[in-house]
């Protein structure tokens, strides 16, 4: 038996959001006159104290008993979703204030599926990210369907935890086929394995078990044809749900993805990689086709965030280190627009009580901020010049081509275009059309317009000064190839 590294302090960062979850439930139970008010306050404080202490592990490489890695790559996704939690625990401060009796425990369930997610991005063991995921996914389930007196939510978070499940146990068999294949759960182990041994005696079991592991994860992340789940627990989630759903719970996935699959699988990359470059294609023409029908802006949401899932896909299928960090850059910029989309629905649908795109009538008279920062968001999730979604795609569908798959670069541009135009029609209700008759302008509060600002400038900044982001997640992601 190898010596292993039982290096305790390598989870500070981690046994800090424990203890915040102990200490925003403690404030919850026993300062109640504080609760409502500075939950919220209390929790992204604690959380951003914990991301920056979390920068102190930058350049280091050590592991924990060979199931966790603490490299840059953990050390990048660590301060993306600890800085996801912070964004999301501000803007839930008006939902928890108005529609909840503990909010403690809200808070506390963003944080522990902070952990999990972390978990997910560090794991170098089968059964470490499994139980990460489980984590991160009961967190979600008990999220989703928060809003107990709303049926839809009662209906999505039913959904959603009977698909995961489901999901689940399809994960956890191609985990046993993969084990009964190779004779271990460890990553480096698995690919040791799978280059020593004579493919053709193989074949049926690995394909088998990569199929599983994929459709396991495929849900995770919403890609077709496992992305049932997504506009209904979209819909019915309460709305500062619906945007930690589609940040914190997609990126952990993709980060699990990329490790596991650069880790484990990356000598039989033949084996996978059309199946992948598949299901991105599939991907992305359903999400954008189906997004145009909808008119719930939660639902619209879904459908595009499936479309995005399929850019993101285009990684995985042509796996590489150029690949990683283009698909590692196309992530985060997605995450600060898709933040700064949903702090406009949060504060719009919290001020209006409405959903529809129709209702969004009139934004730009109501409340010019938001509408602005709405169109920047939008414009750069359809990839325009100046915005952050136009380069990260650019260098994202680059790298596929330099891969060889040009036909899935070309559909990803052709989707890119149609997904202009269902942006477009919500931008004609915020800019063009006129707000109903004796509708005042709204006062946003502060601190969403703050957020919306501040992600506004995040998101020009990584589409104008891409480099240093860029130069970041290239060395982050090297420690996946090595």
């Amino acid at each position: 038996m190898n010596d292993l590294n039982l290096d305790y302090t390598l989870f500070i960062p981690e046994f800090m959001l424990a203890g915040l979850v102990v200490l925003v439930v403690g404030v919850d139970l026993f300062l109640p006159q504080l609760r409502k008010a500075w939950l919220s306050w209390i929790a992204a404080s604690g959380l951003l104290i914990t991301a920056a202490i979390s920068l102190a592990w930058i350049d280091v490489e050590s592991d924990f008993a060979r199931v966790v890695a603490i490299d840059n790559y953990t050390t990048y996704f660590r301060v993306l979703f600890i800085g996801i939690a912070a964004v999301i625990c501000i803007a839930s401060g008006r939902y928890v204030e108005d529609r909840l009796r503990h909010p403690g425990e809200y808070y506390a369930l963003v944080i522990l599926s902070t952990i999990g997610a972390i978990g997910m991005a560090a794991s170098r063991e089968l059964m470490t990210a499994y139980l990460s995921l489980e984590l991160l996914s009961f967190s979600l389930y008990i999220l989703v369907s928060y809003a107990k007196f709303d049926s839809r939510s009662n209906e999505a978070g039913l959904k959603y935890l009977l698909l995961g499940a489901f999901s689940s146990a399809m994960f956890l068999y191609g985990m046993s086929l993969i084990y009964g294949l190779t004779g271990s759960t460890y990553y480096d182990d698995i690919a040791a394995s799978l280059g020593s041994t004579d493919a053709t005696d193989i074949d049926f079991a690995l394909l088998m078990g990569l199929v599983l592991i994929v459709a396991g994860l495929g849900f995770k992340v919403a890609a077709v044809p496992f992305h049932m789940w997504t506009p209904d627990a979209y819909e019915g989630a309460p709305v500062t749900v619906t945007a930690y759903l589609s940040t914190t719970s997609k990126a952990a996935g993709f980060a699990l993805l990329l490790r596991l699959f650069s880790g484990a699988f990356e000598v039989v990359h033949d084996d996978w990689s059309w199946m992948i470059a598949g299901i991105a294609a599939a991907t992305m023409l359903l999400g954008n086709l189906v997004a145009l029908q909808q008119s719930n802006i939660k639902r619209l949401m879904a459908y595009s965030s499936v479309g995005q899932v399929g850019y993101m896909l285009m990684g995985i299928a042509g796996l590489s280190h150029d690949t990683a960090s283009a698909l590692v850059l196309h992530l985060t910029g997605y995450m600060f627009t898709n933040l700064a989309i949903f702090v406009v629905i949060i504060a719009w649908t919290h001020m209006t009580g409405s959903e529809g795109i129709d209702d969004m009538r009139g934004m730009r008279e109501r409340a010019p901020l938001l509408a602005g920062v709405l169109a920047g968001a939008l414009f750069s999730l359809a990839g325009l010049p100046l915005f952050a979604g136009f380069v990260t795609k650019f260098i994202l569908f680059q790298a596929a081509t330099d891969a060889g798959y040009y036909w899935l670069a070309v559909i990803g541009v052709v989707t890119s275009v149609i997904s202009l135009y269902y942006y477009l029609q919500i931008m004609r209700q915020a800019f063009v059309s006129k707000p109903e008759d004796g509708a005042e302008p709204l006062r946003v509060p502060l601190e969403m317009q703050g957020l919306a600002a501040l992600l506004m400038l995040a998101v020009f900044y990584v589409g104008l000064y891409p480099q240093q982001l860029f130069d970041a997640v290239d060395n982050a992601t090297s420690f996946l190839f090595v």
